[in-house]
């Protein structure tokens, strides 16, 4: 009796999360849909705001630069990630713990400090606020993301894999690509996901180092919110969301992310 208590405490627990975390979606998608721009109901189902989305020439600007930058960002953090988790995987050099342990302070520290840091540090080196300084910063943000998740699927290669690779004349790069790179490929794409959805929803480090009048879609939606927004920002959010839960079930049914392939 205690035990079938307990499971059904824990059910309605697990519930209560899944209602807190996906409600307010649901409602802001709900609300997408309706034709009153005060959200006041009873609820008038419209598909008007995604039709005025298509000519906001300022929401689709700041969507297409927030896909350009995340986009560029994933490519650049998970090649580079992706090399420093076979690098820190397969070699041995004093240090490695102390810079395996600094992966995780970009991670763990606010944000706020970490955009005012780089503000000040790109405006002493004499690197103005744009687009490099967006990608640069945002890809110091993403690439410990993509550096953990491969070194994690790393961890399960059976280093005899490669040992007979080599054994049979492999050179070093065709047992990356032959043996390594398939291994890790879910991790791979798991990183790259990350470093996406990282870039893409960064807001702090965006907004300070945006030229103005260049935002990316999470400072526009800001600056909407401070000055009072349509439901064009609810449609806009609604498309993101669909868009990226399509492409994270894609790659889940592509690729067996947490067992063997």
């Amino acid at each position: 009796m205690t035990n079938r208590l307990l499971a059904r405490l824990g059910h309605l627990y697990l519930g209560l999360i899944l209602v807190f975390l996906y409600a307010p979606i649901l409602v802001m998608a709900a609300m997408s849909f309706n034709r009153s721009e005060f959200y006041q109901l009873p609820f008038d189902f419209t598909t008007d705001w995604y039709a005025k989305l298509w000519h906001n020439g300022e929401i689709l600007a700041a969507a297409g630069r927030s896909v350009w930058i995340a986009g560029t960002v994933t490519a650049i953090a998970t090649v580079l990630g992706t090399a420093a988790s076979i690098a820190l995987y397969r070699h041995s050099f004093p240090g490695k713990a102390l810079l395996r342990a600094l992966l995780f302070p970009p991670i763990a520290i606010p944000w706020l400090i970490t955009g005012t840091a780089m503000l000040v540090f790109f405006f002493g080196i004499g690197l103005d606020r744009g687009t490099p300084a967006v990608i640069i910063g945002h890809v110091a943000l993403a690439l410990p993301y993509v550096i953990v998740v491969v070194s994690s699927r790393l961890a399960t290669l059976d280093p005899a894999l490669e040992e007979a690779a080599r054994s049979l004349g492999a050179r070093p790069w065709t047992v990356t690509r032959a043996v390594t790179i398939p291994w890790i490929l879910p991790g791979i794409i798991a990183g790259a996901l990350f470093a996406f959805a990282v870039s893409f929803d960064q807001f702090v480090v965006s907004y300070f180092l945006s030229e103005p009048g260049d935002s990316t879609l999470p400072v526009l939606i800001y600056t909407s919110i401070r000055k009072g927004f349509t439901p064009e920002i609810n449609a806009v959010s609604t498309l993101i969301i669909a868009v990226s839960m399509a492409l994270m079930l894609l790659a889940a049914r592509r690729v067996r992310f947490g067992g063997e392939d």
